[in-house]
């Protein structure tokens, strides 16, 4: 994954809550006319160890007992991804009868805590947290919790399927990375060995500050090898003409899938983000349907 081509986010949406007692919320509903209430936004703060989890769930109003979607951002994003494309998804999925459930990882975000601490290992353990936050929610069907992830949250979202805590009953990624390391340079290389971190540079957004785990987990964690152990079926949906993760990665996950209901989706024309800042939506529109048409089958 070429990192220099990745894309600029929009601005955050949700704000977290203030923390009291383990986890605070605030809460705000979205209608689709004065009289019919359609998704429920909620903010939420998750502890996990030492830091936080910004948290947002949109779910289907007056909701009782629906399947829940963890949703991985990737490198350099946040929780509304890139041209605000899980913010697109979240009420998508919530309308079809799903929980859409974004956060933000370490360092990333309204997340408060450093980015040094973020891996993929880090990925995973914050995922189990938060999908076991939510499966106390009533309205939740602990049963019936599916996960995806753009990107490299696509690679985090893979390894949290094989290693994680959670059993997750669906896996999805778009444009799903199998490989990082070659984001890391020579210099960043000897700068860890040095100093215990690095820092990955951006045009768009401040660098982002890498410990040597995150780079040790890059180069000896391979992917691809935990597939076959992921027990729920694979959606890999992949732009045709994606230049950052090659479309053979997600060929690759779906020859190595073990679940014979997983599938590859290509989508013809689009590059890692989909067209999404060309201002014409019609190829994310198509995503974002696949997307929901899959959870609606398989959760």
């Amino acid at each position: 994954m070429n990192k220099k081509r990745l894309l600029p986010l929009a601005a955050a949406v949700f704000t977290a809550a203030l923390i009291s007692m383990g986890c605070a919320t605030t809460e705000s509903t979205t209608t689709e006319d004065t009289t019919t209430e359609t998704v429920k936004d909620i903010s939420v703060m998750v502890p996990n160890g030492d830091h936080e989890i910004p948290v947002a769930i949109t779910m289907p109003a007056g909701a009782t007992k629906v399947p829940a979607v963890i949703m991985m951002h990737g490198t350099g994003s946040n929780k509304d991804e890139a041209g605000n494309g899980y913010v697109m998804l979240a009420p998508k999925m919530a309308e079809a009868g799903i929980a859409a459930v974004r956060f933000d990882f370490p360092g990333s975000g309204d997340s408060t805590a450093s980015y040094e601490i973020y891996s993929n290992t880090e990925a995973v353990s914050d995922a189990d947290a938060v999908a076991a936050y939510i499966s106390t929610l009533d309205n939740i069907d602990a049963d019936s919790i599916g996960v995806m992830g753009w990107s490299q949250g696509g690679t985090d979202a893979l390894i949290a399927a094989a290693t994680g805590k959670t059993n997750y009953k669906s896996v999805l990624t778009w444009s799903g990375a199998l490989i990082l390391s070659d984001m890391v340079t020579p210099e960043m290389r000897a700068e860890v060995a040095e100093k215990g971190y690095t820092f990955m540079q951006f045009d768009w957004r401040d660098a982002l500050k890498l410990g040597k785990n995150w780079i040790d987990e890059a180069d000896n964690m391979e992917t691809l090898s935990y597939v076959p152990q992921i027990k729920a079926p694979i959606c890999s949906i992949h732009g045709t003409e994606d230049e950052d993760v090659p479309f053979s990665d997600s060929e690759k996950v779906q020859v190595a899938a073990a679940n014979s209901a997983s599938k590859l989706v290509p989508i013809e024309g689009a590059d890692h983000t989909y067209l999404v800042f060309t201002g014409d939506l019609t190829v994310f529109n198509k995503l974002i349907d696949e997307t929901v048409k899959w959870f609606k089958e398989t959760l």
